[in-house]
Parts: C-alpha cells; sequence; structure tokens
C-alpha cells in the first residue's frame, strides 16, 4: 500500500469514527398482554437502574431514544410484563424487537448482531430451566407414585445436561462475541459454577482471549481477565496450603528480585496489602515503621511482607523509596486484576494478615495497639 492510499484509508477511517452516533434507537410491538409500559434497564457490573420508560400506543407500539451511548455494546435490558430481554446495544445501533403473547418465549430483535446472537442463548436457556421447574413441581406432587418419580429425577436429570451442553456449546461457537460473555455467567437453580469449578477457567479464558480482539475496548474485558485471576488463584490455593499453611506468594521487589512469602517461614510475619495509588499510605506505613523498629531484634523475628495492590511501577517505586520503607516491598503490578487479591480474598485496601512463626495465620486486620499487644505476645 502507498503512502497517499494509506493516507487515504486513515482519513476515511477516521472521518467514520468521527461521526458515529451515540444515539440508539429501540423500537417494536408488544401484543397479546395487558401491560402498557415498557421500561428500559442499564445494566452495570454493580448496579442495575431504569433509564427510560414508555407507553405502549393503542396498537403496542413503543420507542425509545437512547443518548450518549458507548461505541462499544453495553447490555441493557427491555422490561415488559415483568420479563426482561437483554440486550447489547452500541452508539448507532437501529434495533427492532417485538414480541406476541409470552415475552420472552417469542420476542424476535433485529438491527444488533451481538442481541441477535443472545437471543438464540437466552430463549433456548430460560425456555430449559422453566422446563426444569416444571419437572420439579411436578415430583413435588404427593398423588404420583414412585416410578413416575423416577421416571421425573431421570428426565430432569437428561434436561438439565442438555441445557449445560448447549450452554458450552454456544460459548465456544461464538467465543468472540459479548452474548458468550453474557451466557458464562448464567446459572441454573443450585449451581455455582458454570461446569466444573475450577476447571470453568478454560471457558473464561477462551472468550477473554477471543474478546481481546474483537472488543478490546469493552469495559466486560477487564472484569472478566478478573474472574481469570481470581480461579487461577483458587486453582493454586490447595498445593500452596500444603506446602506453608497458608497461601503462598512469589512476588517482585523494586529491585526485581522475586521473593517467596514461605522463605519468611519461623518468622512471625505481617502480610499486608496496601496501594500507592490511594494516597493514603503515608500515615499508615509511618505507624508500622514504628512497631517494625520496636520488634527489630526480638527472640522470635518479625517482618514485614508488604504487597502493593498497584499497575505503576513509577508510582510504586517513588513511595517505597520517599517513604524508607525497611521492610520487604513486593508486586505483580496488575492492581485489582492481581491473583493474590482473590488468594487472600482482599476486599478492600489496607489489609493485613499476621502469621505466627508456625505458618498459622492468627490474626486479619489487624492495627495499632491491637497489633502491638499480639506482636508483643508472638516475639517472645
Amino acid at each position: 500500500m502507498n503512502k497517499q492510499t494509506l493516507l487515504v484509508v486513515l482519513s476515511a477511517a477516521f472521518a467514520l469514527c468521527a461521526c458515529q452516533s451515540s444515539k440508539v434507537r429501540i423500537a417494536g410491538r408488544f401484543v397479546g398482554n395487558n401491560a402498557r409500559y415498557v421500561y428500559l434497564e442499564q445494566v452495570s457490573p454493580l448496579a442495575q437502574k431504569v433509564v427510560d420508560s414508555v407507553e405502549l400506543d393503542k396498537n403496542g407500539n413503543y420507542r425509545f431514544m437512547l443518548k450518549d451511548a458507548s461505541r462499544t455494546p453495553s447490555l441493557y435490558n427491555l422490561i415488559f410484563n415483568g420479563e426482561r430481554i437483554p440486550l447489547f446495544l452500541a452508539g448507532g445501533d437501529r434495533v427492532t424487537v417485538n414480541s406476541v403473547g409470552s415475552v420472552i418465549r417469542n420476542y424476535t430483535v433485529a438491527g444488533s448482531r451481538e442481541s441477535e446472537l443472545l437471543r438464540e442463548f437466552y430463549q433456548a436457556y430460560v425456555g430449559g430451566a422453566r422446563r426444569l421447574e416444571q419437572i420439579v413441581s411436578r415430583y413435588a406432587d404427593a398423588e404420583i407414585s414412585a416410578e413416575q418419580r423416577q421416571r421425573l429425577a431421570r428426565e430432569y436429570t437428561d434436561e438439565y445436561y442438555r441445557i449445560r451442553r448447549e450452554q458450552l456449546r454456544f460459548i465456544i461457537e461464538n467465543k468472540a462475541s459479548l452474548a458468550a460473555v453474557y451466557a458464562l455467567y448464567q446459572r441454573l437453580p443450585g449451581d455455582t459454577a458454570l461446569f466444573n469449578g475450577d476447571s470453568d477457567v478454560v471457558y473464561f479464558r477462551t472468550v477473554a482471549e477471543a474478546l481481546e480482539q474483537t472488543y478490546p475496548d469493552s469495559p466486560y474485558l477487564p472484569a472478566l481477565l478478573g474472574e481469570i485471576a481470581r480461579m487461577d488463584a483458587r486453582i493454586n490455593l490447595t498445593s500452596r496450603i500444603s506446602e506453608s499453611g497458608y497461601p503462598d506468594l512469589e512476588l517482585t521487589d523494586i529491585y526485581g528480585k522475586k521473593i517467596r512469602l514461605s522463605s519468611l517461614a519461623g518468622k512471625v510475619v505481617l502480610l499486608d496489602f496496601w496501594s500507592a495509588e490511594l494516597g493514603n499510605s503515608n500515615v499508615m506505613n509511618a505507624e508500622l515503621k514504628d512497631i517494625y523498629a520496636k520488634y527489630a531484634g526480638s527472640p522470635t523475628e518479625f517482618e514485614v511482607y508488604q504487597v502493593a495492590i498497584d499497575s505503576s511501577k513509577p508510582l510504586w517505586i517513588t513511595a517505597v523509596q520517599e517513604q524508607q520503607l525497611p521492610w520487604i516491598s513486593v508486586s505483580d503490578l496488575k492492581g485489582r486484576l492481581s491473583p493474590v487479591v482473590g488468594l487472600y480474598n482482599v476486599q478492600k485496601l489496607p489489609a493485613n494478615f499476621l502469621i505466627d512463626r508456625e505458618g498459622t495465620i492468627v490474626a486479619k486486620d489487624i492495627y495499632g495497639k491491637s497489633l502491638d499487644d499480639k506482636l508483643a505476645e508472638l516475639t517472645r
């Protein structure tokens, strides 16, 4: 491609991006129900909220105009007659959703490839889940015979595994779609895992790798990578606990040296999680430095293994050096996506775990006088 052709292509691409609409039109018709209002619900990782509502006209028609929509598809629900229709919507979409009678069973969608894919999965999945509910309802009937119960139990098992097989098939066949992300998180009643617990990571990783190519800017990708990190951490947890009595870590210090937490065996260790990016580390570390100095030279050695949940190497190193932290400071620079967050189930920062010389975690989130008193007991 010569330089002139390249400039033309780049100019056209820029123009296309510049004129891409941030508006989404959603329209259609719902008939066969007494409900009169349709609601549009925005779904985020933390919450669901209704962002608009309209009344059907006399023929059952409705229309929404969503402004400031993201260029990458985001999840919304169209709610009618108490049922939710999931849609992936992006700026510029003109989506048509119609239904006659039962909303979920009969709805159709056009104008959004991701939403069309999602319908393919969702209708089949919800239909299967309802069949399971019907079997359970019949099974609970006191009038049926033992033979009928056995038949229903076999029917339930067959239907359950059929749904699971179809779910996994859809995920693999559509791994590069956001519909596959949605399918990853759907669970049948009583299930906590997609397929087989920790082995689910195979499916999450397959989708994440494909999504990095199709939707590299999607807000769902970091969440997916975080889930993979937590799964990886759980997979390693059992073997690590068997070695050291607590989940072991091997992270890199500011000089590039890898240090294992288990290398401090025989000492009293404060495993401390913090973040230089939060900006509140000066006070916290100043108090800890006083305690660290107080127990230097104790009969049982005391050490701090401090893990920075940060993603900026310069910021982390600067904080360690400016605060003159005297203990072991390490990080994998993956921030909140770090596997150590899941390994120790760190929900907030700062957080810490106090480990005695036998390798037993004896306290969690212990600070100030409580930490001082406990160290006086453990380091004698």
